[in-house]
């Protein structure tokens, strides 16, 4: 197995596992949905699941991996704003907690990077 496709795989039980939660434990993704969407939290929540667990498996077969992979780097892109709802709703939580919240913004660009780089197979010229 290459560095490349081991990257691949990670890359895809991340967004996988991301997915599944959206359904085992909904409320916490429930919560950070931006009011401005229009229709429930819930549905947002389980939309984004199954884009999340679509993607993921995009990136894990090979024949898919470069759309799949450009297609997490924009997932990773669109739930920022969730993100950032996150980080204000938390403001007044324990400082810990305010931590985990900020930590999650700067996060999404390593994660588009490596979205990116999975897309390109690992070459960084590409």
């Amino acid at each position: 197995m290459t560095a490349s496709s081991t990257s691949a795989r990670l890359l895809s039980g991340l967004l996988i596992g991301a997915g599944v939660a959206h359904f085992a434990a909904p409320r916490q993704f429930d919560a950070i949905v931006p009011q401005r969407l229009p229709g429930s939290p819930r549905t947002w929540t389980h939309l984004s699941g199954v884009a999340e667990i679509a993607v993921g498996a995009a990136v894990a077969a090979p024949r898919t991996r470069r759309a799949g992979a450009l297609a997490a780097a924009g997932l990773f892109a669109a739930v920022f704003p969730a993100n950032v709802k996150m980080a204000y709703d938390w403001r007044r939580r324990p400082a810990p907690l305010q931590a985990v919240a900020l930590a999650r913004l700067p996060l999404q660009v390593p994660l588009v990077l490596w979205a990116l780089r999975v897309r390109r197979g690992g070459r960084p010229d590409s």
